[in-house]
């Protein structure tokens, strides 16, 4: 039998939140480990490297909020990419000594809960056991990669590769490449291996409303005026709007607007570019289906004058609006529009003809055309959400696999905690505002909250907390309701509501009231004493 490492906390995951939680339990005296299923830090960025993987927030929200970190740290562009990201995390680690205190090559696979001593037991998939008294879920909303289930797969000749798990070594160089998926990875991959394949055939099944990024080279001469004068401001901003972006979305009513005040402002935050349009715009782009159609006309309009195919613009940017406008996170391009003009690009139209099978040499359609290819890019996303957490066998007081708990949808008390699973938190998950904001913004937050939480444990000598069933339902009715205000359910095969995953049930997974909501909810609980908790004191 393994022998047992005991801890204080216990962390699963390298990225933002996990190194967020490793830095702050450090201070509170209190001993941690991170156990990491990849080699090195980072996080998502560790495993999504594919060509033209970067963030889809810009520098300087895209990083940790502690000045002694930001000072000394500058980023190339904008919107920073994988590698810059990768070299921020070792940026940190110098400064930091994280790596002391992480497991790499450890991949959780259980976590089960003991009452009668109040302590997590934690497997990892090379049967280490780990002890401690709090468990903290940094696994964020994009750990476990989707494979989709094609026939035929198996047969293919050629490689076949998911964007999550990208080969350190490739030339596609004068290959016939295809690529399935049009959602944001999608996006980014096709831009970038359109001008080097020999040929590149796209298969989507619905068009993606993405955003101009507007991303540009960042001066080291620039950022340091922006340190002097704005980040202090712009980290302290991210609280106080929806999205934890320093812009924000306008409350005024649509029926109080012109239609010359909203075409003005349409225009300006066009040419911001980011996701201004999406999260700078007026509220009811959520709400009335009018002015969402509104906005997609702009949209459509702006994008079609890239697109000289009448053929293409109908594919790429239809009269009708394939779902509500915002409804699905938009992507950010750069030249994603223009790709489909080149003469080595096919883009097929799999809602009108799906895919049938996986041949030896290439993809066949249900209309019997058969594309042949080199090689296959699947950028089929991931089980969003809730995978990360249900992909580890954790149980809790009543032995009941969280997996089989949430089968019928997920239950939580402010999207940080479950009950019947006590001292186990998660970040940047379920229910939490999560993709509905800037990650960083939406982390630390939710973060220092827990941090807070166990300081109070300790300081009072209680052992566990864990939410009540009352205080769970209420919450997650909360959270349903809001979703049910809005357009979301306009969208057939959003990850927001769980239907990209064939099987899983239909709700909204997010929590879409905005972060100033949400961290208010959360702020109430803690200062009535961690209202909505049982509270269990040591030795009870």
């Amino acid at each position: 039998m393994s022998k047992s490492e005991f801890y204080d906390v216990l962390i699963v995951g390298a990225g933002f939140a996990g190194v967020h939680q490793l830095v702050n339990i450090r201070k509170l005296g209190l001993t941690a480990k991170i156990l990491e299923a990849g080699s090195d830090l980072a996080g998502t960025w560790f495993w999504n490297k594919y060509p033209g993987a970067r963030v889809d927030s810009p520098m300087p929200i895209y990083q940790f909020s502690d000045p002694d970190l930001w000072k000394d740290w500058t980023f190339s562009e904008y919107y920073p990419d994988w590698k810059e990201i990768q070299a921020y995390f070792q940026y940190v680690d110098k400064k930091l000594g994280i790596k002391q205190d992480v497991s790499f090559n450890s991949r959780v696979v259980s976590a089960h809960w003991d009452d009668s001593v109040d302590r997590w037991t934690v497997t990892s998939e090379d049967g280490r056991i780990f002890r401690a008294q709090f468990l903290s879920l940094c696994t964020g909303i994009a750990s476990k990669h989707h494979m989709p289930e094609i026939k035929g797969i198996d047969k293919f000749k050629g490689e076949v590769h998911h964007t999550s798990r990208w080969p350190e070594k490739y030339d596609f160089a004068g290959k016939k490449v295809g690529v399935i998926g049009t959602g944001a990875t999608g996006v980014q991959v096709i831009q970038e291996l359109a001008p080097v394949v020999a040929h590149l055939t796209v298969f989507q099944r619905t068009p993606n409303l993405a955003l101009p990024m507007k991303q540009r080279k960042m001066s080291a001469e620039e950022q340091q005026k922006l340190k002097d004068e704005w980040y202090t401001i712009l980290f302290g901003r991210r609280y106080q709007t929806f999205s934890g972006f320093p812009h924000d979305l306008v409350p005024k009513p649509i029926a109080e607007t012109t239609v010359e005040e909203r075409a003005l402002m349409f225009e300006d935050l066009w040419e911001k570019g980011g996701f201004h349009f999406w999260l700078g715009t007026y509220t009811e782009l959520f709400t009335n289906q009018k002015f969402n159609k509104e906005a997609y006309a702009f949209w459509r309009k702006k994008v079609r004058e890239r697109i000289p195919d009448p053929e293409l613009q109908e594919k790429l940017a239809p009269m009708e609006s394939p779902h509500p406008f915002g409804v699905k996170r938009p992507s950010l391009e750069q030249k994603y529009f223009e790709v489909y003009s080149r003469q080595n690009v096919t883009l097929v139209d799999i809602s009108k003809n799906s895919i049938e099978e996986i041949t030896p040499n290439g993809l066949k359609t249900s209309d019997g055309v058969e594309y042949e290819m080199d090689v296959l890019v699947l950028a089929t996303g991931f089980d969003m959400v809730t995978g990360g957490i249900t992909s580890i066998d954790i149980r809790g007081q009543d032995g009941i696999s969280i997996k089989d708990k949430w089968s019928d949808g997920v239950r939580s008390y402010l999207g940080v905690a479950s009950a019947t699973y006590p001292n186990m938190f998660w970040i940047y998950g379920p229910q939490s505002p999560s993709s509905f904001t800037n990650g960083p913004s939406s982390i630390e937050l939710t973060s220092d909250w827990i941090i807070n939480c166990v300081k109070h444990m300790k300081e009072n000598g209680i052992s566990s907390i864990v939410p009540t069933e009352e205080a769970q339902y209420a919450y997650s009715e909360l959270v349903n309701q809001l979703g049910s205000v809005g357009l979301w359910n306009g969208a057939k095969t959003s990850w927001y509501l769980g239907k990209n995953i064939q099987g899983k049930k239909t709700q909204m997974l997010q929590f879409p009231g905005g972060i100033p909501t949400y961290a208010k909810l959360c702020n109430e609980s803690a200062a009535k004493g961690y209202e909505g908790f049982d509270l269990k004191r040591t030795g009870a």
